[in-house]
């Protein structure tokens, strides 16, 4: 009896468990992204400091190291820096909250990039001693002029199909599709969007 109970309380844990999947690891990150479901707090850390990326919108329970809750509401696209173990997230209602955590391995750069490189049209939501980040969207059928990329996790909000045309000539394809978190290395290039669906996604180059 008292395994039949261990065996349920266990079936009860997994079924209400956090959904956390790996999608980069490396020497200098690891990303996540995880599920909040009705209820439920952030999986653990691996007390790196870090950046999450909303995937949806919902409203969420921020508690901070002196354990205050903070009801805010989140937007898909929303960029949010955290030091080690500095806080964590509860879903606050009956809707499920989806993010990327983009997990800091280094110790991070006092170097300054700001706009160095980036694209006249990105959006430069935060930039730190530990990573930039750009918000890059542009439409089916357009061109982004030359220009330069660290290495990066890539969040693909919008997919679409791509092709870079490198300083020598050569082209490559480097299509994404939505939902992919991905980690592309350092690369100058004129960003081309030869399909039919605007393309939007956040990198977060770590330094």
């Amino acid at each position: 009896m008292k395994k039949l109970l261990l065996l349920f309380l266990s079936l009860i844990a997994t079924a209400f468990a956090t959904t956390r999947i790996t999608m980069v690891r490396n020497e200098k990150v690891i990303a996540y992204e995880e599920i909040l479901h009705p209820a439920e707090n952030e999986s653990g850390s691996d007390g790196f400091p870090s950046v999450t990326i909303f995937l949806s919108d919902g409203p969420v329970q921020i508690m901070d190291e002196a354990g205050k809750p903070k009801l805010v509401t989140v937007k898909a696209g929303e960029v949010l820096f955290r030091l080690a173990k500095s806080w964590k997230l509860y879903a606050a209602s009956n809707v499920e909250i989806r993010f990327v955590r983009v997990e800091f391995c280094g110790k991070g750069s006092a170097e300054t990039w700001g706009r160095t490189g980036v694209a006249p049209d990105y959006k430069l939501p935060l930039e730190n001693h530990y990573c930039r980040v750009t918000d890059i969207r542009f439409a089916a059928g357009t061109n982004e002029p030359l220009h330069s990329h660290h290495d990066r996790v890539v969040i693909c909000f919008s997919g679409a199909q791509l092709r870079h045309r490198l300083p020598d000539g050569r082209e490559e394809e480097s299509s994404l599709k939505t939902g992919e978190v991905v980690w592309r290395k350092s690369a100058t290039h004129i960003g081309q969007n030869v399909g039919k669906t605007d393309f939007w996604a956040i990198t977060v180059e770590p330094k």
